[in-house]
């Protein structure tokens, strides 16, 4: 079975193809789709509060229901998609997508739409572990961590777009949030077409030990010239434990942790921006929230930008110290001068979006392929026990004690995140590797190696 690649260039060396630009496109619509979903129940909220007579409790657990939802998803389909590939989940999840999105259209009661948030946070979970690990696997290995940079573009693209559409549609009355809501379904369909047809992982194939279908695959898509890598030639064990013992062990916790904490701060912030601003005195809330959201853009862009510029640990520890330091004086200074406070924001906002560039970038990295579905799987499980539980608890907490003890959890959050991978994080970027220890094909950080 050596002639897979004795004479073959590794597919993974191959230029970038039609059939690659098919399989990112899918993707990146994926991502679209999965921020709009995230994003559109604030506005959405905003309008059902009085028709609904929606409390503070309410309002947290319906914020939070998606985000809860996005850990079962994500966990108990990572897992699945490595026993099962990728493809036939890449290409069914956005028909249920599309099903529970127009179920919101029915919903009258508080109780009913948090269970169909949950449920749709479950698609969207299932659909971060299973798009990201198909990318990253058919994805050239130069292009590789600037095109899984880009899913974060994409999904800000999304999450930013369904404020546009749900101000847009606030003129249906009473039952505009109905479908505000439901308008996800739109982009569920076409993300569904574009899909159909995608093939399989050839990584995952030969991880399952069936090399001639992966072979098979590789020469039909990519031409005769093709193979798989040759560390790729034997069958791997695919064991979750593994995932819990050294040396993966670090990896593990450091995925899980540095999204984790990134996502906390940045969901219970951005879901309910203009009670923030509005509790930390900052004039026409509204108008900053757009400020906001222009920042959270192009800092995006500038991490995408960044991220093959400097090394990962670098960019890991500069926006978790950075972004816990320009919180912490918002937060403490709430009498500094308007034209002072909203630059603060901008560059809190810049800040925090830059982080999260490496959020669907860095996990892929640090977990093998026959072993990747599940770890980004639990990646994202683990963070949105933290985006869920920010999320519900702000408006309660504010309501409580005042905004200044929300944003105190968010800013311990980034520094527990920023000590975390100061102590732990492996270096995944080639050109700023060193002699970092690798396992398995991934690197892995020097104690994971101790006794």
């Amino acid at each position: 079975m050596a002639e897979h690649h004795q004479g073959l260039t590794s597919f993974e060396d191959a230029p970038f193809l039609p059939l690659h630009r098919k399989i990112a496109a899918g993707a990146f619509l994926g991502q679209i789709c999965d921020g709009y979903i995230l994003g559109i129940v604030g506005i959405a909220l905003s309008y059902a509060a009085k028709p609904m007579g929606l409390t503070s409790f309410w309002m947290g657990l319906i914020g939070a229901g998606s985000l809860l939802g996005i850990l079962f998803g994500s966990l108990l389909v990572g897992s699945l998609a490595d026993r099962i590939g990728r493809r036939f989940l890449f290409c069914v999840l956005m028909l249920v997508s599309v099903i529970i999105s127009l179920s919101q259209l029915l919903i009258t009661e508080p109780l009913t739409l948090a269970a169909v948030r949950l449920l749709l946070g479950m698609a969207v979970g299932a659909d971060y572990a299973v798009g990201i690990s198909l990318l990253s696997e058919w994805t050239p290995r130069k292009k590789r961590s600037s095109i899984l940079a880009w899913l974060l573009v994409t999904w800000t693209t999304g999450y930013v777009l369904a404020y546009c559409v749900g101000v847009g549609l606030q003129s249906l009355g009473d039952i505009s949030w109905n479908w505000i809501l439901a308008s996800s379904a739109v982009l569920g369909f076409i993300t569904m077409l574009v899909r159909l047809g995608s093939p399989e992982s050839p990584s995952w194939l030969a991880s399952k030990g069936r090399t001639q279908e992966a072979l098979e695959i590789i020469r039909h898509h990519l031409g005769e010239g093709y193979g798989l890598p040759p560390t790729e030639s034997k069958k791997a064990v695919t064991s979750w434990a593994r995932l819990f013992r050294k040396p993966l062990l670090y990896n593990t916790i450091v995925s899980g942790v540095f999204f984790a904490c990134q996502v906390l701060p940045f969901f219970a912030i951005s879901i309910f921006l203009p009670m923030v601003l509005t509790e930390l005195k900052i004039e026409n809330p509204y108008a900053t929230g757009v400020l906001y959201n222009v920042f959270t853009m192009a800092g995006v862009l500038v991490g995408t930008w960044l991220i093959s510029k400097i090394s990962r640990r670098a960019f890991l520890l500069g926006t978790f110290y950075g972004g816990g330091i320009l919180l912490l004086i918002l937060t403490v200074w709430q009498e500094m001068p308007p034209y002072i406070a909203l630059a603060f924001v901008a560059a809190f906002a810049l800040v925090l979006a830059i982080s999260i560039t490496l959020e669907f970038a860095y996990p892929p990295e640090l977990f093998p392929t026959e072993l990747r579905g599940s770890g980004v799987g639990l990646t994202i499980a683990i963070s949105r026990i933290g985006a869920a539980g920010g999320t519900f608890l702000l408006p309660i907490i504010s309501e409580q004690y005042g905004i200044a003890v929300s944003l105190g959890g968010c800013i311990v959050t980034l520094f527990i995140g920023g000590v975390v991978c100061h102590m732990w994080a492996p270096e995944t970027s080639e050109k700023f590797m060193g002699d970092t220890p690798k396992v398995d094909g991934v690197p892995v950080p020097a104690v994971a190696l101790k006794s």
